[in-house]
């Protein structure tokens, strides 16, 4: 388990990541995370929860219309 300290940040308040913690989830200043809640609690990752599920649904049209799609790229 990992600490964080909470600092204020102007007229916020930041999380400070320990730089170990920086590391793993291969991240530095100015990339962005994203808190999802979840049934446990929260969890912190790199990926949009949201563009995940655009590509899964996207994946699934592919795969249903590949054919159609294999005759419109040699257009």
């Amino acid at each position: 388990m990992v600490a964080l300290k909470l600092a204020k940040v102007g007229d916020s308040v930041g999380a400070i990541i320990p730089k170990e913690v920086l590391q793993r989830l291969n991240v530095g200043e100015g990339d962005t995370l994203y808190l999802t809640e979840t049934p446990d609690g929260y969890r912190l990752t790199t990926c949009d929860p949201e563009f995940e599920e655009q590509m899964v649904a996207a994946r699934r049209v592919m795969a249903r219309r590949r054919r159609a799609l294999q005759v419109l790229a040699q257009s």
